[in-house]
């Protein structure tokens, strides 16, 4: 097995687990300190990686916003903002979304074998496209690759099938989850992770590292590896 970033999952959810709602409204789940909180964490990582899924929703920029810490990453000799990763299996993506266009930093997308020939000419003069494996894309695979590609720590952003197909492969070593002082209610919603077999269950308890109060919103943070907070 090959070595890998350290991995810290980040999400924000309803109190009964929602990451959105049913319509196309966006669902504001944080606040502009716990915004300011994950663009803080943002500048310590080598790199962001949302879904493919994500992007078409919610058309994402990923950006460290606070100009004072992407002088503090280029003072360290780091790009001012961290490579941008998306995973898909059809390369249904748009090359002018914002993910794309926005931001002067890698992007790298990780596609399925079968649909390298579509990604690469859709994508191939935004992006670096790799091949991620088939059926679907193989995420030790990948973050072993971005490891090679002097990744050191990836910042896993959502939506809920890249939470769920990390944290059920194990491959998590920490979680910061924020929970919004409201009900969303729905069943037809996201939620924050689906079906499968996590490594965390009533027989292995994962380990709460912290608990923060951010206005109206309450920060959980997890540990879920023996390397939790070796990135710090």
């Amino acid at each position: 097995m090959g070595e890998r970033p350290y991995i810290l999952l980040s999400c924000g959810m309803s109190i009964d687990g929602y990451l959105d709602t049913a319509t196309e409204r966006r669902l504001l789940l944080s606040n502009a300190a716990d915004f300011d909180r994950v663009d803080a964490v943002r500048a310590e990582s080598d790199a962001i990686l949302v879904g493919a899924r994500t992007i078409r929703r919610d058309n994402p920029r990923l950006l460290v916003r606070s100009q004072a810490l992407r002088d503090e990453r280029a003072a360290r000799g780091l790009r001012p903002l961290p490579t941008k990763v998306t995973v898909t299996s059809k390369a249904h993506l748009d090359a002018c979304s914002d993910f794309f266009t926005t931001g002067d930093t890698e992007k790298i997308v990780y596609c399925s074998s079968a649909a390298m020939d579509v990604a690469v000419a859709r994508l191939g003069e935004v992006a670096t496209v790799v091949d991620g494996g088939q059926p679907v894309v193989d995420l030790r695979l990948l973050t072993e690759d971005l490891y090679r590609r002097g990744v050191g720590k990836l910042m896993v952003e959502g939506g809920g099938m890249m939470h769920t197909q990390f944290l059920t492969e194990d491959l998590a070593d920490e979680l910061h989850l924020v929970v919004a002082p409201f009900f969303v209610g729905d069943s037809r919603a996201r939620r924050f992770v689906s079906d499968g077999h996590f490594p965390w269950n009533p027989d292995r308890r994962a380990t709460l590292a912290e608990v923060r109060q951010i206005g109206d919103v309450v920060l959980l943070r997890y540990a879920l590896s023996a390397r939790f907070g070796s990135s710090d």
